[in-house]
């Protein structure tokens, strides 16, 4: 993923809420497929890491991500955008 698509993805996900919540029981099995199926429906989601979990962000973005087969766009703080690629009869985003 080019700098220039990464920008793109993150203006996309600014005005977007947190659809998934990830908290004191970290990263679950029935999370990641439930992260893998919003994935395949909506390409870019983002999900927020409550006060409660102990893992470090980067490390549970970079944990779904292999999971998922998805890239992370961006952490910050507590809040992590992951975006992938739909196939093409259902592609829902075109990067630059």
């Amino acid at each position: 993923m080019t700098s220039k698509q990464r920008a793109y993805l993150k203006g996309l996900a600014m005005n977007m809420d947190p659809i998934f919540q990830i908290g004191k029981a970290s990263l679950t099995p029935e999370v990641t497929k439930a992260v893998g199926e919003a994935l395949e429906a909506r390409e870019l989601i983002k999900i927020s890491v409550l006060n409660n979990c102990a893992d470090d962000p980067r490390e549970l973005a970079a944990m779904v991500a292999e999971r998922t087969k998805s890239q992370v766009v961006q952490v910050i703080g507590k809040k992590m955008i992951l975006y992938k690629e739909g196939s093409d009869n259902k592609k829902k985003i075109v990067l630059p």
